[in-house]
């Protein structure tokens, strides 16, 4: 079976002025890669709630994050040919992509789609479940970006087969 490929992405906060620091896919062979991005000059809001939650502190994106146009160019070439990637939360995860395409002047040659989609009635009533299932049983380190691709792409695959 082939998996959705699955975007997310962690951010600066949680509301308005916030932006994408980390972005990772979980690609349709399930492997996983994930980067970090050095804010533009213009975004600087940083809310240290959503800092407790991902861990990265802006100094690291200083000091470990690639330009935004790297990026950018990443996700093209990782999503370019396939040109569709779910996210789960994808009214804030397409707001920091266009963002991050917009900061790094390039056209995404993809499209992101909610992963709600993709699910019939019998997946959106285990989703929950099973996703909690998977963070007990699979050891993914939440609230980074390629980890929680995956963490979404393991729940879409186990309750396709309908076991929890």
């Amino acid at each position: 079976m082939k998996l959705p490929i699955i975007l997310d992405v962690e951010a600066s906060g949680f509301g308005r002025g916030s932006y994408p620091i980390e972005i990772g896919i979980a690609r349709a062979d399930a492997s996983t890669c994930a980067f970090l991005i050095q804010p533009c000059a213009e975004w600087t809001h940083w809310d240290p709630k959503a800092e407790l939650l991902h861990g990265i502190s802006r100094e690291r994106l200083m000091r470990e994050g690639y330009p935004v146009r790297d990026v950018a160019q990443w996700l093209n070439d990782e999503l370019g040919d396939c040109r569709l990637a779910y996210s789960d939360s994808w009214g804030f995860d397409n707001t920091w992509v266009s963002l991050l395409f917009d900061c790094a002047s390039l056209l995404p040659r993809f499209r992101l789609e909610s992963l709600r989609r993709l699910l019939n009635e019998q997946q959106l009533e285990r989703w929950m479940s099973t996703k909690e299932a998977m963070i007990d049983s699979a050891s993914i380190r939440r609230h980074r970006a390629g980890e929680d691709a995956r963490l979404l792409q393991l729940t879409y695959e186990r309750t396709l087969s309908g076991t929890d």
